[in-house]
């Protein structure tokens, strides 16, 4: 591998790297590595996002007397032993194969349990992590993605055979609006999507910029409510990130909503020097890896696949994190309602943070620090 250049780290975390990890050669910022025997608590990221994502949490669990590992997750980063052609196989993407990931990394360090916390995509991924293998994942806190517990098996239909729709029909509608639309995980899964965003208008860096600023709760607009339906006369309301303008790219509908370049100079939580490290990763891998996550979900397979666990909910002690302006806790109808009333069936709390939209980690990091370490305390006791 050609060097690449240094991570502008906080003091206390290392990088590294882990062969043999289902099939990967995994990039892991380590934290807390100086003491042997700690507990471990594993962080992954989501989309388009790294492990540096984890940076500013990752000293304050290390003080808390835990040995932090946040990996770039399977097409992400440094991570290296992927492939993400368009037209190759989804099925290392699974959720199946990215919970196989996770394991086989801890099981690498030794260790047999381990806490455990997920943010955007990374969430399902805990949360599948924390249901299959309760034995080894004790605890899990989701953020901004919740989880409402495996899909369902089709159900007393002997006598009436269940017959799935072709399409979701909400796709139609939404493109039909007056106002037309689409689902930007749909858009996700499209052929054009990634040189999109690598080869945008406006420039890889500012595009990560504006995406990242629409997202946050520097973006006044982003004042969520709950949805009362999977229909597109509800899902028009969410912002155009989540449900975008039909004939748009992400990175046009991105550029509208670019922060002035006062307000960039005044961002504390994204400074330009922490933002040119993702857009000089993306640079190099491109977002395929990250999207053919969203491919695996949209083809109808995760959820067939996922029906084995038909009834299961996550049992270990669970949390869930997010931003008080974070559109993410509500953009699937009545889930965060579903993971508390059965998706975790040992949930110690719902926690959304003030003056943190979608990157409640980053934003409002010593928050969700003092959340998390209460909630790994609690667990303690509850297990």
């Amino acid at each position: 591998m050609a060097s690449l250049p240094d991570i502008p780290l906080p003091a206390g975390i290392r990088s590294r790297y882990v062969d043999g990890i289902n099939g990967l050669r995994m990039h892991v910022l380590e934290a807390g590595f100086e003491t042997k025997g700690r507990p471990c608590i594993l962080l992954l990221h989501g989309f388009p996002e790294l492990a540096f994502s984890w940076r500013k949490v990752m000293p304050a669990l290390a003080a808390a007397g835990y040995h932090v590992l946040a990996p770039d997750q399977r097409g992400y980063g440094r991570t290296t032993g992927w492939t993400a052609d368009y037209d190759g196989d989804l099925t290392p993407f699974s959720l199946l194969n990215l919970v196989r990931d996770a394991l086989t990394l801890v099981s690498a360090f030794g260790y047999r349990q381990v806490d455990l916390a997920g943010h955007d995509f990374g969430s399902p991924v805990a949360a599948w992590c924390a249901l299959i293998r309760p034995d080894v994942f004790r605890s899990v806190t989701l953020m901004s993605a919740p989880f409402g517990g495996a899909p369902p098996l089709p159900f007393n239909t002997v006598d009436a055979p269940a017959t799935p729709p072709a399409e979701d029909p909400v796709h139609r509608e939404l493109a039909a609006l007056p106002r037309p639309r689409k689902h930007y995980q749909w858009y996700y899964s499209t052929r054009p999507a990634n040189a999109d965003m690598v080869d945008a208008p406006q420039g890889l860096h500012d595009f990560l910029r504006a995406y990242y600023h629409h997202k946050s709760a520097d973006w006044t607009d982003n004042n969520p409510t709950p949805l009362k339906s999977w229909s597109a006369g509800e899902l028009e309301k969410l912002p155009t990130y989540y449900v975008m303008d039909l004939d748009e790219t992400m990175a046009e509908t991105v550029a509208k909503e670019m922060p002035s370049a006062a307000a960039i100079a005044a961002n504390q939580w994204l400074p330009d020097s922490d933002l040119a490290y993702y857009a000089a990763e993306y640079g190099r891998t491109g977002f395929q890896g990250g999207l053919q996550w969203y491919r695996y979900g949209t083809t109808g397979i995760l959820n067939s696949e996922m029906q084995l666990f038909s009834g299961r909910g996550i049992d270990v002690p669970s949390c869930f994190i997010s931003g008080k302006q974070d559109w993410g806790t509500y953009q699937r109808p009545g889930v965060f309602e579903a993971m508390q009333g059965g998706g975790c069936t040992n949930m110690l709390g719902c926690h959304l943070v003030d003056r943190a939209g979608h990157w409640v980690q980053q934003e409002q990091p010593a928050e969700v620090s003092r959340l998390l370490l209460g909630f790994l305390e609690q667990a303690a006791r509850h297990r």
